[in-house]
């Protein structure tokens, strides 16, 4: 049985999916134009920190908890009209999640490069 890598699976989201830069997500949150959506393990927050004002969704969760039709869903979390920004430790499993969300229709996704460890590096306020 040969089977993808998740190298692999990656490199196709990229091709598919938005890209941006701390900067332009920066930028898109102080405007309120997103939801930035941390996916990271309850974990990983505990012990690096987490951007202030982002939500934090579980990878394991995010398609769940978007889903309207979910018992999952949570209402009223996030709006569902503005761009929803991923990002995770690196970057690798925040494009597998805005792949998932845009192959569930979702339009405006992106993730951000470098995730979070980037992130803390920006302009962004860590907590």
């Amino acid at each position: 049985m040969k089977i993808k890598s998740s190298q692999t699976l990656v490199a196709e989201a990229l091709k598919d999916i938005k890209t941006i830069s701390t900067d332009d997500a920066h930028d898109m949150f102080v405007k309120n134009e997103c939801n930035l959506i941390d996916i990271r393990d309850i974990r990983e927050l505990e012990k690096e920190g987490k951007i202030e004002g982002s939500n934090h969704i579980p990878r394991g969760m995010l398609e769940f908890w978007l889903d309207p039709e979910s018992g999952y869903f949570k209402q009223g979390k996030l709006d569902l009209n503005k761009e929803m920004v991923l990002f995770c430790a690196a970057g690798m499993r925040s494009a597998l999640a805005a792949k998932s969300l845009k192959d569930m229709g979702f339009k405006k996704v992106s993730h951000i490069e470098g995730g979070f460890g980037l992130l803390k590096k920006s302009k962004f306020n860590i907590t």
